[in-house]
This record gives C-alpha cells, structure tokens and sequence, in this order.
C-alpha cells in the first residue's frame, strides 16, 4: 500500500499511471476508427494509448458493424488521487441484526412497520427490488420480508409514479422503496424526480419515507433528487432495514 494520500492507478508496475477505459464510436471499423479512438485518448489525458481491442456493432443500416466501433482503449494517465480530498456518503447510524431491528421497531414502535417497494416508470428490472425484499435476499442476508415486526409488500415492475402514490395511501406505508436498473438517458434520476414530486404534491409532509436505489445512483444526492435515502451498488438487505430503523423508530419514541 502506498505511503501517502496522494496516489496514482496502477497497471503494470506501482504509480505508472495505467488506466483502461472503453466507449463507442458512430465510426465504421477499421485504421480510420482506431486512429480516431486513439485521438480521443489523448484528448483525455492517456499519454499513450494503444487501442487493444475493437470490433463493429451495427447500427448503419446495412451490414452488421458497419456503423459503429466499440474500443477498449490502454494507456497511461498523469493525474494524481487526493485521497484526503475524497468525499463519501458517511453512515451516521449502526448496522442492526434481524433481532434487533424487530425488537427496536415491537418495542418503540408498538406496531408492524409497512413497507412499500417497486420499480416505477418502464423499469422492468426487478433484480435489485428483489434482493432488498424477498425472503432469500441477498449476499447472504435475508430480505425484508423475513423481518416478522414488517409488513412488506412487493408491488413489482413497470409501477406507475401515480399507482405507487395510491398504494401508499391506501396502505398507510410508513416507507417506499424504489429500485432503478434501467439508466439510459438518466431515466433514473428524472424518475425519481417525478416520484418525490408526486408524493410531495399528494400527501405533503405526511409522505412516507422515499428511499431510492440502483447501480448509477450517487449516494450523496437524496437531498437533490427530492427524497430521504439514496443506495448504490452493494447495498445488503441489513443496511436497508437498519436505516428505516433509524430513521422511522427513534430511540426517544414511546410505544
């Protein structure tokens, strides 16, 4: 490990600066393509690259890789990683067992806690809602729904904002949780605008907790997206069910 907080990547040999990057150019393959992705490479700072892998992927219309060239790109950076400088969502509350989230929620709460969770707009991708809720779980944590002090329910895929809200209502949901795979574009970030502003404008103050999570998801931008929680990539069932502890059943509740 190095000394220090200030570092380099690593590729070959320790502080030689070496990255590897890939993208997708509108450039049919071939010596015009790799010289334009080498360009691009040094534009952004690889001093030198070589191009070590590429190939077509369609999109011309005509015969299939005519259009497009994706590149795997090697080459050597100059910047340098202030680790000190390195900003994290900190967790500010402690990572509770299964028994302990249902002792805290029975004894403080004194009533099952109910929990909401989909995928919303055209997100068909349930892996990641899955994991956080179903009994099997994930990374060898049990999901939500083996919580006996929660009332869980799994609404699914392709879950409009505005059925989400009704839901939420009907069920007296002290939490909704949304998982958001598909990225494209930031649909990501723009459906979850959409969420935090319908449960806002339906229920103002009295909205349950909107907690949000996905693989591109920044960690730091709850306050900016208009919700409670954001999770990224990783998150266990446990960190799940711990925060909603610290967050819906203070210590200083009475039951």
């Amino acid at each position: 490990m190095p000394e220090g907080t200030v570092i380099r990547p690593y590729g070959d040999t320790t502080g030689d600066g070496m990255v590897q990057v890939s993208f997708t150019l509108p450039v049919p393959p071939g010596p015009q393509a790799d010289g334009a992705a080498l360009q691009l490479a040094r534009k952004m700072g690889l001093e030198p690259a070589m191009v070590v892998h590429s190939h077509g992927i369609g999109g011309g219309g005509g015969t299939a890789g005519d259009g497009y060239t994706f590149f795997v790109v090697y080459g050597s950076v100059r910047h340098l990683v202030d680790l000190d400088a390195v900003a994290v969502e900190e967790r500010a509350y402690p990572l509770l067992s299964p028994s302990e989230v249902n002792l805290a929620i029975r004894s403080r709460l004194g009533r099952k806690l109910v929990v909401l969770g989909a995928c919303i707009g055209t997100d068909a991708h349930t892996v990641g809602i899955d994991a956080i809720l179903n009994l099997k779980g994930f990374a060898g944590e049990k999901g939500l729904e083996y919580y006996r002090e929660m009332s869980v329910a799994n609404l699914g895929a392709q879950v409009s904002v505005p059925e989400l809200v009704a839901r939420a209502r009907t069920a007296r949901a002290d939490a909704v949780l949304v998982s958001q795979v598909v990225t494209q574009k930031d649909a990501h970030l723009r459906n979850t605008r959409e969420l935090a502003a319908a449960f806002r404008e339906a229920m103002g103050e009295r909205r349950p907790l909107l907690v949000v999570g996905g693989p591109r998801f920044d960690p730091g931008a709850a306050g900016e997206l208009g919700v409670d929680r954001v999770f990224g990539r990783g998150t266990t069932p446990g960190e799940v069910a711990s925060y909603l502890v610290h967050a819906l059943v203070p210590e200083g509740l009475p039951a």
